[in-house]
């Protein structure tokens, strides 16, 4: 028994299997499974997760007709040749010492394509396509594909499935008044409502045999107005035990919900509390925990005061597949952590791109970007200790590579070293630590407070050069831009130059919303303190409506903010995909006022003077606060280059782009591996 984890590390008996401990890897879809050789590398992706510890496996979501399938070209296993595909990935799972399950999914209106199906024809707000209402002999076939899919998973070798009743899908739409508007005997009533979910875990019982794993995804916390209420989700888990179901896992939240339930602005472990309060019901099957959680404290806290018998985590082993087996040595100091920035995984996802990982850019890339020991060990020089310097000097030095990592700062990090001041972006401290931690044990020579030149750098003797400088700030061309009103967002974030109680903030990007939030968030950091988060956004903790939800509670506002941009797009328009809103909607409750399309003629001591439509306006403000975008710092690049000098150029020193670190990061993990 592991002294520091042991409720985290032990195992679970199931009765027909054993679970080697109470860790759960997610479901979450990678598309690998609709890329050509995608079963290869979800075979190297899962496998490497069964070889970092992870107890089970749950697959991406896995449609159980073609009428389910979340887009016309998604997933699906409905026949024996689909069935044939998985036995790569059940076997490379096994043979690991994992233990794997499939996620059977029906989108129901979610699905993004004109053949959808629902329990009533009612679009969804985040979908163009109004699906058609399921006739009763569609509903009963629908029950029979479960039950089919279950069976050729069982053949292809996976240890059970899990059937998604959660997130706003088909089950979970049947489940709700919301979605379910019908007058047979599949609505109505709360026991017509949940007829399809207890007749399909039936069904897939009795099809699938009685050792088969069943974990259902229940929806413990709607957070949609019409959800369902808490007596009836007890009633529901009540009737999935005596159904048959083998685990119980904690869904949260519907994808059209108001609330964010996964961002790194949600508090570590922010939904623990709908679980616990489950488990006080008196149920007999084991409960699954969920919802950032990424941190082996934070889980083995979760599991010692028996708010749950599992967690469940997804993200952070896309960040790092040895989660486990670090988290079992002792070395979880070791462990990187996943930052819950969804750049690279969900945002992908919903841009029809294959999933990976900013603080790993090898992960759904197991078998492409490789780092071979290197045949001819190197002396490199790298210039720059910001995302992309850092990365690539661990790939380098895993490969073998003498590296020296040189910065002009005093700290490593770069940008980074600003991003983490940002409420809601606390989680950046984790991502320093681990890459100190792994520069130390890589043995990379840290140069800090270390300037360097041209001249510098040839004398070194380097056999190869990386110059990975970041970005600068770039200053529009405004008259008055140097008035002593005016301050970068640099002299802020790293000078902590003082700010007015009125200011103007010019460049909506990434940046002028961090700023923003930085600037009028008051007092502690909201994703610091559970109770106030939920207060914030409306979650209410008794549960005493349908949907768990209750007015949200605005907060107080430090300072009157103006985000300006020029362009006329909607404001935050670039931000991530499954995040910008939750931005948006932060600064909205803080009071900031958000506006496009605006022309600035000049600052002076009456403040900010710009042309909205047809309108003049003077911004009385205090300060003006420049996030107008970056150009890369490639003056030392440049300087080399001329004096005929092979230097290599990454992250924002090549292309300054709202300071990209999944980009930058990628990029110096891919030059690591070719050099």
């Amino acid at each position: 028994m592991n002294a520091a984890y042991p409720h985290l590390l032990s195992p679970l008996d199931l009765g027909f299997t054993t679970l080697k401990n109470r860790v759960l890897m997610g479901s979450m879809h990678t598309g690998l499974e609709e890329e050509k050789n995608g079963f290869a590398k979800m075979a190297a992706f899962y496998k490497a997760r069964a070889e970092g510890g992870v107890g089970l496996i749950v697959t991406g979501g896995i449609a159980p007709n073609f009428r389910g399938r979340l887009a016309p070209f998604g997933s699906q296993l409905s026949f024996g040749f689909q069935a044939r595909k998985h036995k790569v990935v059940t076997q490379a799972v096994h043979e690991a010492g994992g233990k794997i399950c499939l996620q059977i999914l029906h989108a129901g209106r979610y699905a993004y394509h004109p053949f959808s199906l629902a329990p009533s024809a009612k679009k969804a707000p985040i979908n163009p396509f109004k699906p058609s209402a399921m006739s009763e002999r569609q509903i009963k076939g629908t029950i029979k594909a479960f039950a089919k899919t279950a069976l050729l998973a069982r053949k292809a070798g996976y240890d059970g499935v899990e059937i998604m009743g959660s997130e706003g899908y088909l089950i979970n739409q049947f489940l709700a008044s919301r979605t379910n508007h019908r007058t047979d005997s599949w609505g109505g009533s709360f026991d017509n409502r949940a007829r399809l979910a207890l007749e399909i875990v039936r069904a897939v019982r009795e099809k699938a045999g009685a050792d088969f794993i069943i974990i259902f995804r229940l929806s413990m916390l709607e957070l949609v107005e019409q959800g369902m209420s808490w007596s009836e989700t007890v009633q529901l888990a009540r009737g999935l035990e005596a159904a048959g179901v083998t685990l119980i896992n904690t869904g949260i939240g519907w994808h059209e919900a108001r609330v964010p339930t996964i961002v790194t602005s949600v508090p570590r472990a922010a939904f623990s509390w709908v679980t616990a309060k489950m488990k006080e019901e008196g149920l007999k099957v084991p409960l699954i925990t969920t919802n950032r959680i990424n941190d082996p404290k934070v889980a083995e806290q979760i599991l010692s005061e028996g708010q749950a018998d599992m967690v469940s985590m997804a993200r952070p082993l896309l960040a790092d597949p040895d989660f486990v087996n670090k988290a079992a040595a002792g070395q979880a100091d070791r462990i990187n952590t996943c930052i819950a920035c969804n750049q690279a995984c969900l945002d992908h996802v919903f841009e029809q791109k294959r999933a990976s990982c900013l603080v790993n850019p090898q992960a759904c890339y197991e078998t492409e970007l490789i780092f071979k020991e290197a045949a001819t060990p190197k002396r490199i020089g790298v210039v720059g200790a910001g995302p992309a310097g850092m990365a690539f000097a661990c790939y380098a030095a895993e490969k073998g590579h003498k590296v020296v990592l040189m910065d002009a700062a005093a700290e490593l990090g770069g940008q980074f070293n600003y991003a983490k001041q940002i409420p809601g972006k606390e989680e950046f401290f984790e991502t320093l630590r681990y890459f100190r931690n792994r520069l130390h044990d890589l043995g990379v020579e840290l140069r800090l407070n270390s300037p360097q030149t041209p001249d510098s750098l040839k004398s070194a003797g380097f056999d190869e050069l990386v110059i990975a400088t970041g970005i600068n700030p770039r200053t529009p061309a405004i008259d008055g831009v140097e008035h002593p009103k005016v301050l970068s967002y640099l002299d802020v974030l790293r000078d902590k130059k003082p700010v007015g109680r009125k200011v103007a903030i010019i460049g909506a990007g990434g940046i002028g919303f961090d700023v923003a939030e930085y600037l009028a968030e008051k007092g502690p950091s909201l994703s610091q303190d559970r109770d106030r988060w939920l207060r914030h956004w409306g979650v209410d903790k008794a549960l005493a409506g349908p949907g768990g939800l209750t007015a949200p509670h605005k907060p107080e506002a430090a300072r009157d903010i103006w985000l300006l941009q020029r362009k006329t797009s909607k404001v935050g328009k670039g931000l991530g995909k499954t995040s910008g809103w939750v931005h948006r909607q932060t600064l909205n409750d803080l009071g900031v006022r958000m506006w496009a399309g605006v022309n600035y003629e000049r600052i002076d001591d009456k403040g900010l003077h710009i042309r909205r439509g047809e309108e003049s306006l003077v911004l009385d403000v205090d300060n003006v606060i420049l996030c107008a975008g970056q150009e890369p710092n490639k003056g030392l690049w440049q300087q080399l280059t001329d004096q005929g000098v092979q230097a290599h150029l990454i992250g924002g020193a090549d292309v300054a782009a709202e300071l990209d670190a999944k980009r930058a990061i990628r990029q110096g993990a891919e030059l690591a591996a070719r050099l």
